[in-house]
C-alpha cells in the first residue's frame, strides 16, 4: 500500500503546532492534553503546569473547528453582504457580531459584490467550515441554492432582502416607502423634477425604491415620465455617483432635485456638484439614503432616509440563532426620513 504524502506547506511558511506536538513536548498523552484543555480538573497539578508550558512554548491553539465537531456544538455563523465597504453594511455586520456576542458565537463576512458565482463561493466555504447558519444578501431573484443549503442543515435567513416564501425568514427594511419618503420630500420643497440615481433594477432594493419614487409622482398627481428622469450609477459608491452627476450636468437636464440610491453615491454627487460650481441646495437639492454616520458630519449635512442598520443585523442573527423550528418569520422594519441641509429642508 502506497503511504500518503502530506503537502508541504509553503517555503518559508511554518506548520501550525498540533496537540500531538505538544503531547511529544510534554511527555504525555494527546488524551491528557485534551484534558487539559477541556477538563483541567481532571489533570494532576503538576502535569497540567508540564502541558500548559509546552503549549506556551509551541504557541499552540486549538482547533475550534474540530472542537465543535467532537462537541456537537456549532458556534460559527456566516454573513454575505452586497459590499462591507459600504458603511451601511458595516453597521448591520455589527449589529449580527453583537448578537452573535451575545450567544458566545463568532461571525465570518463575506462580500458578493452583487455577484451570483461569488456568493456561491462563499455559500461553499462557508458550509465546508461547518457554520451553524448563513445570512444572506442575495446576488438575485432566486434563492433556490439558498434552500438547497438549507436542506443539508444549514439554517438561512434572507438579509435586507424580504422573502418570497413564507417558510424563510427575512429581516429587511420597505425600500417602495423609502423611495416614497425621498420622493415626496423633494416634491414638497417644489422640486417638479427629480433625477434618480440609481443602481440595476438587478438589485432588489434599487428596484423598490425606484418603485417608490413612481408612488410618490402618481401620489402627486403629475407624469413620471416628466417628473422624474433616472440614471443608473456606474458603481454604487462615491465614484459612481461622482459619474452619473457628471453625466447629468452634461445632458442639460432642468432637474432642480437628485435623489441617490445611497449616502455613498450622494457624497459623490455632492463634491461633484460642488466642483460644478452648482450650489446645494441652493441651485441643487440633493436626498441620500441609509443615512450612514458621516450623513451628519459633511460640510452641507445630508438629508436621508435613515434604516436602523444595527437592529437589522441584530434582527437577522437572532432569527438565524433562534433556528429551525417551523417558525419562520419575515420582518419588514419602516424607514424614517432625516432632514438636513441639503435639501433645503428644516434640519432636525
Amino acid at each position: 500500500m502506497t503511504t500518503p504524502v502530506r503537502p508541504r506547506p509553503p517555503q518559508g511558511a511554518r506548520r501550525r503546532p498540533s496537540i500531538s506536538d505538544v503531547a511529544r513536548l510534554a511527555g504525555v498523552s494527546v488524551g491528557t492534553v485534551s484534558n487539559v484543555l477541556n477538563r483541567p480538573d481532571r489533570v494532576a497539578p503538576a502535569t497540567r503546569e508540564r502541558v500548559e508550558a509546552a503549549i506556551a512554548r509551541l504557541a499552540f491553539v486549538p482547533n475550534g473547528s474540530a472542537r465543535q465537531l467532537r462537541a456537537g456544538t456549532i458556534t460559527t455563523v456566516g454573513a454575505i453582504v452586497l459590499d462591507i465597504a459600504n458603511p451601511f453594511f458595516t453597521d448591520v455586520a455589527r449589529g449580527i457580531e453583537d448578537r452573535l456576542a451575545r450567544a458566545d458565537c463568532t461571525l465570518m463576512v463575506a462580500s458578493s459584490q452583487d455577484d451570483p458565482d461569488r456568493e456561491q463561493r462563499y455559500l461553499r466555504l462557508f458550509e465546508e467550515h461547518g457554520v451553524r447558519g448563513v445570512m444572506v444578501v442575495p446576488a438575485t431573484e432566486r434563492i433556490d441554492h439558498l434552500l438547497a443549503l438549507r436542506s443539508r442543515g444549514v439554517g438561512v435567513v434572507l438579509l435586507d432582502r424580504p422573502s418570497p416564501l413564507p417558510d424563510v425568514s427575512s429581516v429587511a427594511v420597505d425600500d417602495v416607502a423609502g423611495g416614497a419618503l425621498a420622493a415626496a420630500h423633494l416634491l414638497a420643497q417644489g422640486h417638479t423634477r427629480i433625477a434618480f440615481l440609481n443602481g440595476p433594477h438587478t438589485i432588489r432594493q434599487c428596484a423598490d425604491r425606484h418603485a417608490g419614487v413612481l408612488q410618490a409622482v402618481a401620489e402627486a398627481g403629475l407624469d413620471p415620465a416628466e417628473a422624474v428622469v433616472e440614471l443608473t450609477v456606474p458603481s454604487l459608491d462615491a465614484d459612481g455617483g461622482e459619474a452619473a452627476t457628471r453625466r447629468l450636468a452634461a445632458s442639460g437636464d432642468r432637474a432642480t432635485a437628485v435623489f441617490c440610491v445611497n449616502d455613498l453615491t450622494a457624497l459623490g454627487a455632492l463634491r461633484t456638484l460642488r466642483e460644478l460650481g452648482i450650489a446645494v441646495p441652493t441651485d441643487m437639492a440633493l436626498v441620500g439614503y441609509d443615512d450612514v454616520t458621516f450623513a451628519a458630519e459633511l460640510a452641507t449635512p445630508l438629508t436621508s432616509v435613515r434604516q436602523p442598520r444595527h437592529r437589522l443585523g441584530e434582527r437577522a442573527a437572532d432569527l438565524l440563532l433562534r433556528g429551525d423550528d417551523g417558525r419562520a418569520e419575515q420582518v419588514l422594519f419602516q424607514p424614517e426620513l432625516v432632514v438636513r441641509e441639503s435639501s433645503g429642508g428644516r434640519s432636525r
